[in-house]
């Protein structure tokens, strides 16, 4: 793979995006200097490169990901990978809220912390942030797992649907309609694995899964309060 670097800096992003794309298209691995925090970077990129931002970037960083191995090398801004459908993102620092929005597949790689929403209406794909996480995490969320090797803030899993979230830390407080409960041990050994690939090692941790309590998967005027409180 040849190597190309592309330099983000005052230029147009619409020009920075269209370079990126092509470079990756062609199977290229890119290095972006001087991102400058700056929005939309990397967005719908085709399968066959990579792609290192190096610096942090602004919101929506790789959302529409179709493919290409995405590294920050800082930080990211919210919306980080929004529906991206396939391929990985690894962000070495901190991610704001709504960490894959709508995310449909593929992997999303968190080293420090992520904020608030994060996971929000996943449809599949797996979200891993090695800190903690904000509140209304998994909010929304049809399928996919958030694994969170920290700790949960307040409204984790909300409104879940068939989304999970796996937390090795503390739960500080379920939102409307989660509940807990002890992994099998053959998801147990999924989740392993791909945190092996990872180059984390889960050290023995006793997961805890936040998934659905499915009284709001078919509505009943008793539970109208709890549709209230979403």
């Amino acid at each position: 793979m040849s190597d190309e670097e592309i330099r983000a800096g005052d230029r147009p992003l619409r020009q920075i995006n269209r370079e990126i794309r092509e470079a990756v298209g062609a199977g290229r691995y890119v290095r972006v200097t001087e991102p400058l925090s700056r929005h939309n970077l990397g967005v719908a990129l085709p399968p066959g490169g990579s792609v290192t931002f190096d610096g942090s970037v602004g919101y929506y960083c790789g959302g529409l990901n179709n493919g290409a191995e995405i590294t920050v090398t800082r930080n990211a801004g919210w919306g980080l990978g929004e529906a991206m459908a396939s391929g990985r993102i690894t962000v070495d620092g901190n991610a704001a809220m709504s960490v894959g929005a709508s995310l449909r597949g593929g992997t999303i790689h968190v080293r420090g912390n992520a904020g608030p929403r994060c996971g929000v209406a996943m449809k599949g794909g797996m979200i891993v942030v090695e800190g903690s996480v904000g509140h209304a995490c998994g909010f929304m969320a049809h399928a996919g797992r958030v694994i969170c090797l920290g700790d949960t803030e307040t409204a984790a899993g909300d409104s879940l649907w068939e989304g999970e979230i796996w937390v090795a830390g503390t739960i500080r407080e379920l939102g409307v309609d989660a509940r807990v409960e002890e992994p099998p041990a053959e998801d147990i050994a999924e989740v392993q694995e791909l945190l092996a690939s990872l180059g984390i090692d889960d050290c023995g941790v006793a997961w805890k899964r936040i998934v659905s309590g499915q009284a709001l998967w078919h509505f009943k005027s008793r539970d109208a309060q709890q549709w209230l409180m979403i």
